[in-house]
């Protein structure tokens, strides 16, 4: 195995008075030198104490956060063209951060990834929607999937498939009503590893889809060799092929790609008429988007579904 190295440098006097000064200034500039993939060298900068401080506190801030149950999660509904159905919902990580307010994941879930607390906190969304889908199932609601989104780092501690069997249990819900959202980022990892847990996952009874489709490594190489059932068009693509031929053409693209290999297609981002008509004059089976309904918690939404199908008529 090759041996890289990460360099942190410091230099007196400027990024230090002392040894000890200089030492800890030089191990901040090594840990960026390491966040930036490694294998590199990186020189001290003023902020980067001030961007350590605000990393600390973010830590002990989401670990309150875990123990306090301040974590929510929002849903976006998913819609059949051909039949104006909501077929399922996407479950969107918020925080409730004291002081501040409703929080995207943009603002703390790098950190979450670096610091290990990606793991516990995705644990508790997936336990969570599955709870929520469990009342929905157990209240009459049409039978909706609903989709979470997976970390690498879950992949990559290799018990994915045991977790979701353990929670499926918890809580009773109905595999075929779970939908697990992947990142073509985490299948080239180690696709062949990554392809037996699907296989796992889809005997269970859970569905599969590549979220950002087009964005990443696209190719028939990899999506033949995966047991996944839906393909997620980037939003990117769809705000602007209205106005972009390209982006058009990769819209058209990806659902020929999809239809030939027996893949459902999903477009996220629609905001307007115009990119309703043009998916549905394309073919596209499933959007979601601003257009047809925000993401809203479960109090909020559940009541609202009817009518959010309504205005997609």
């Amino acid at each position: 195995m090759k041996s890289t190295a990460s360099i942190g440098v410091a230099i007196h006097p400027n990024d230090g008075a002392d040894p000890e000064e200089l030492v800890r200034n030089a191990d901040l500039a090594m840990y960026k030198a390491k966040a930036e993939g490694g294998n590199a060298y990186c020189l001290f900068a003023a902020d980067m104490q001030a961007r350590a401080r605000s990393a600390m506190s973010l830590e002990a801030d989401l670990r309150m956060a875990l123990a306090n149950e301040e974590f929510v999660l929002y849903y976006q509904p998913q819609f059949d063209v051909a039949t104006n159905a909501i077929i399922g919902v996407e479950a969107l990580l918020r925080w409730d951060r004291p002081g501040v307010g409703i929080v995207g994941p943009g603002a703390f879930l790098p950190q979450a990834e670096e610091n290990g607390l990606i793991i516990p906190i995705n644990e508790w969304v997936l336990r969570k929607a599955c709870a929520d889908a469990r009342l929905w199932q157990r209240n009459g609601f049409p039978a909706f999937r609903v989709a979470v989104n997976m970390s690498p780092i879950q992949f990559r501690k290799k018990n994915v498939p045991l977790q979701v069997a353990r929670v499926l249990s918890d809580t009773g819900l109905d595999p075929r009503r779970l939908e697990l959202e992947l990142t073509e980022n985490i299948v080239m990892q180690d696709i062949d590893a990554v392809a037996n847990d699907l296989r796992e996952l889809n005997r269970l009874g859970v569905s599969i889809a590549i979220d950002d489709f087009g964005t990443g490594y696209s190719s028939l190489s990899y999506i033949k060799k995966l047991p996944v059932q839906r393909i997620k068009i980037d939003q990117t693509f769809v705000r602007n092929m209205t106005q972009d031929p390209n982006d058009s053409a990769i819209v058209r693209a990806i659902i020929t790609l999809g239809r030939s290999l027996g893949l459902e297609v999903v477009a996220e981002g629609v905001e307007t008429s115009k990119h309703l008509q043009g998916l549905r004059d394309v073919g596209c089976e499933i959007v979601q988007g601003y257009l047809l309904g925000r993401p809203a918690p479960f109090e909020d939404i559940s009541p609202c579904i009817p009518q959010v199908a309504w205005r997609l008529r």
